[in-house]
């Protein structure tokens, strides 16, 4: 048995929910997705955010995120609204470096559509139920 418990953490997540609502996640499946998906995120390069993260494996150290509410879970209508911002942020890119090529714009058009696609420093890093 894992500690904290799967009911433990769906605790966490849902604890913002109000009563009648529906939880962002209702299973053990949808522990088990947003840890593994956080955890290749550590092993990809991203830093814990926990601060006692030395020496651990990188599930375990998403299973503390989550477990310290330093993780979110959306809900699938914010995660639809998310993607369709991030379509049109790269549809943006596309037009952008298509009409630079015929205009040869600065490198500042491209920061700034960096910009609008990477999360502020404030932000902690959502994962997908």
């Amino acid at each position: 048995m894992i500690h904290p418990s799967y009911v433990d953490l769906m605790n966490v997540v849902n604890q913002d929910v109000e009563e009648g609502d529906t939880p962002i996640i209702n299973s053990r499946y949808s522990i088990v997705m947003a840890t593994a998906k956080r955890a290749r995120q550590i092993v990809d390069g991203d830093e814990p955010m926990i601060g006692d993260a030395e020496g651990m494996k990188p599930l375990s150290i998403a299973v503390k995120e989550l477990e310290q509410s330093k993780l979110q879970i959306l809900p699938q209508d914010e995660r639809e609204a998310e993607e369709l911002e991030e379509e049109e942020v790269r549809e943006a890119k596309a037009l952008e470096a298509t009409l630079g090529g015929e205009e040869g714009t600065s490198d500042n058009a491209d920061e700034a559509a960096e910009a609008l696609a990477a999360p502020s420093e404030d932000e902690s890093p959502v994962i997908e139920d």
